[in-house]
């Protein structure tokens, strides 16, 4: 019993650190489109390109889209981080809504940046391996418990 307590407190603390990441990074792409400099932001997201080939007139649509973005990374990780909290005391809804919100998040990162080659490995790449991790060992304790965490 102490072990699952342990995996879920593990996983709290990875979902504390991918929220925050998540919460900054949206907070950085909105300062770019807030600031029109929508070449920062898109800069920051995709760091594995010239950035010099980002330097270019975009429409005010993109900025609006990408500032879209930043809105969403930003309450993406401000979810996962709250739901990190009760996550740490095994409460099934935050597990499940941690891992829908952060875990499909993270997909859509890795099947269109990663995948298209768009970012390094750090610090991107990363934080899809640590939601990985907090989805496994949540669901790892969640399942060995029977679901009987506390609600």
């Amino acid at each position: 019993m102490k072990k699952l307590a342990l995996l879920f407190k593990l996983s709290a603390i990875l979902w504390i650190i991918w929220g925050l990441v998540h919460i900054l990074a949206g907070v950085m792409t909105v300062k770019g489109i807030l600031t029109d400099d929508i070449s920062a932001s898109v800069a920051g997201i995709a760091d594995a390109v010239d950035p010099s080939s980002l330097q270019i007139d975009y429409p005010k649509a993109s900025g609006a889209i990408i500032g879209q973005h930043g809105f969403n990374l930003f309450w993406i990780g401000l979810v996962t981080f709250i739901s990190a909290f009760y996550i740490w005391k095994g409460n099934k809804h935050a597990i499940f809504l941690a891992a829908i919100v952060g875990g499909l998040a993270d997909l859509g990162y890795f099947l269109f940046m990663d995948l298209g080659g768009y970012v390094k490995f750090v610090p991107g790449t990363v934080m899809t391996l640590v939601s990985s991790a907090a989805i496994i060992l949540s669901f790892y304790a969640f399942y060995r418990n029977k679901g009987k965490s506390s609600e």
